[in-house]
C-alpha cells in the first residue's frame, strides 16, 4: 500500500483509491487461525495486533482513519484505536467473531474505550454490525460525509491539526490517554503537571504572546524546554 506526503503539511496520506470500498478493514486472516498454525504463531499474531493498535495512541502524532466500508473485528478495532475517524456514510462497524466462535476480545479493549458499555456489548455478544451515523452517536467515529467528501474531509482535519505546535500537540495527546485511565483526582494531577510542562515549551509562550499581540503565532516547533 503506498503513500505519498504532502510537502507542505508534511501529512502522509494513502493515495486516492488505495483503501477505499467496499471493505475497510475485515481483521485477521481466519485461515491464519486454524490448529495448523498452532498456539505459538496464533500468540504471534494477537501480539503483533495489540502492539500496533497500542503504538497508534503511543505515538506523538495524531492518527486519523479516513474509513469508507466495512470495518469488522480488528478492522473496528482499528477504528477504535485512532485518535480522530472520518467515515462514509456507507461504512459499517461489527465485532462479528462470536458468530465464528471466536469471541473478538482483543478488538473490545479498544471498542469497550471507545463507545459506551453497553453498546459495547451489544456490538461484541451479537456480532451484529451498526451504521455509520450510529458509531458516530456513539463516539466510535468522529464525523460522517457523503463518500465524496471524505479525502477532503480527512485532509481538512489533519491540516488543521498540522497548524498547531509539533511538541505541544505531542504533550496533549500523550497526556490524554495517560489520564483517561486514571482516577478524577490523579487525571487532574496528570493534567495540571502537563499543563505546566506546557508553559515551558516555547511555543507554549509564543501562543500566548501572539494572541496577547493579536497577531498568527510563529511555532519553532522545538522540544526544548525554556525553564528546567
Amino acid at each position: 500500500m503506498s503513500n505519498t506526503s504532502d510537502q507542505t503539511t508534511g501529512i502522509r496520506r494513502l493515495e486516492p483509491g488505495e483503501g477505499q470500498g467496499p471493505v475497510f478493514s475485515s481483521g485477521h486472516d481466519l485461515k491464519e487461525l486454524t490448529s495448523t498454525q498452532g498456539p505459538d504463531y496464533h500468540s504471534k499474531v494477537f501480539q503483533t495486533c495489540s502492539e500496533v493498535m497500542t503504538l497508534i495512541q503511543d505515538i506523538p502524532v495524531p492518527v486519523i482513519a479516513m474509513v469508507n466500508g466495512v470495518a469488522t473485528a480488528a478492522g473496528c478495532q482499528l477504528v477504535a484505536s485512532c485518535d480522530i475517524a472520518i467515515a462514509t456514510d456507507k461504512s459499517t462497524f461489527a465485532t462479528p467473531g462470536v458468530n465464528v466462535g471466536l469471541f473478538c476480545s482483543t478488538p473490545g479493549v479498544a471498542l469497550g474505550r471507545a463507545v459506551p458499555r453497553k453498546v459495547a456489548m451489544e456490538m461484541l455478544f451479537t456480532g451484529r454490525p451498526i451504521s455509520a451515523h450510529d458509531a458516530l452517536l456513539h463516539g466510535l467515529v468522529s464525523k460522517v460525509v457523503r463518500e465524496e467528501q471524505l479525502e477532503e474531509e480527512t485532509l481538512a482535519v489533519a491540516t488543521r491539526v498540522c497548524e498547531s505546535s509539533r511538541p505541544v500537540v505531542a504533550l496533549g495527546k500523550a497526556v490524554f490517554h495517560r489520564q483517561m485511565s486514571q482516577s478524577r483526582d490523579a487525571a487532574y494531577a496528570s493534567a495540571c503537571s502537563a499543563m505546566l510542562e506546557n508553559l515551558k515549551l516555547p511555543d507554549g509562550q509564543e501562543g500566548i504572546r501572539a494572541f496577547l499581540e493579536k497577531r498568527r503565532p510563529v511555532w519553532s516547533n522545538s522540544p526544548e524546554k525554556i525553564h528546567p
